[in-house]
């Protein structure tokens, strides 16, 4: 098998690992996600795994899709969980438990408008997901125009704060097993503590975990739940092909799916 990597960073824990365990075997190529349709120049690979999410990664990986290779996640899907209202209505309207979200244009519109409700904690964020995105909550109309200030005309979508722990559930799913880890939610205090792994999680985590996979067409992603104050699980996010670091098994799983979707076209 030709593996590919498209990736600015091989060496992250996660493809290096994933790397390592196929290259006895197997060849593994590293592929410039900043070369767009122009680094798929040679024999495409049999599979590639798609870490990068910028406009030239993608090129890249359609490119390649269009040549014949498996690419996890596919150019589409991981385009699709990139805009979080389109990632909140696909799935909403498939009964997935995620958190009602609205969008403005610019963050200084939802602060000058009445439909921002600052009379209540809201979570805003980046409408289009990225690296160094934003990601804050806000209380009062205030905290709104603070952050307006730096972030005024970055398009932007909405969710109310739902009262929870304080603790972010992460689940990551690689093809068909899911991992887990609790890590304090980057909008509560002690937000730098280790996460703590979870073996085990509710069936009907396990179930909506993988129920986002079907919707979304992804095989390789995280999914962000929240534990309301009534002990109802909420997704607020979901991310295409996520780091998974300090998941012991996450490397194995990751190599095995490449082999078995190799194997699946050939």
């Amino acid at each position: 098998m030709r593996m590919g990597l498209i990736s600015p960073d091989p060496g992250h824990p996660l493809l290096a690992a994933t790397a390592a365990l196929l290259s006895p075997r197997h060849t593994v190529l590293v592929l410039d996600p900043a070369a767009g349709a122009a680094g798929a120049r040679g024999t495409a690979p049999d599979v590639c795994l798609l870490k990068a999410r910028t406009p030239a990664a993608l090129e890249l990986a359609r490119e390649l899709e269009g040549r014949g290779s498996v690419v996890l996640n596919s150019a589409g899907a991981t385009e699709r969980c990139q805009d979080r209202i389109t990632m909140a209505e696909s799935a909403r309207a498939a009964g997935l438990p995620f958190a009602a979200t609205r969008a403005f244009d610019t963050l200084a519109e939802l602060a000058s408008s009445a439909g921002g409700r600052p009379d209540r904690p809201l979570v805003v964020k980046s409408r289009r997901s990225r690296k160094h995105d934003l990601v804050a909550r806000v209380d009062g109309s205030d905290g709104l125009r603070a952050l307006a200030a730096t972030w005024g005309r970055e398009p932007v979508v909405v969710q109310d704060f739902a009262p929870n722990n304080g603790w972010d559930h992460k689940l990551w799913v690689v093809g068909e097993q899911v991992f887990a880890a609790l890590r304090r939610s980057e909008l509560a205090p002690g937000a730098e503590e280790p996460a703590t792994n979870r073996d085990r999680l509710p069936p009907e985590w396990v179930e909506s975990a993988l129920r986002v996979g079907e919707v979304f067409g992804l095989e390789v992603y995280g999914v962000d739940v929240i534990e309301t104050v009534d002990g109802t699980p909420l997704i607020v996010d979901v991310n295409a092909f996520p780091g998974i670091r300090g998941q012991a098994g996450a490397p194995r799983a990751l190599a095995d799916l490449a082999l078995r979707r190799a194997g699946s076209v050939r």
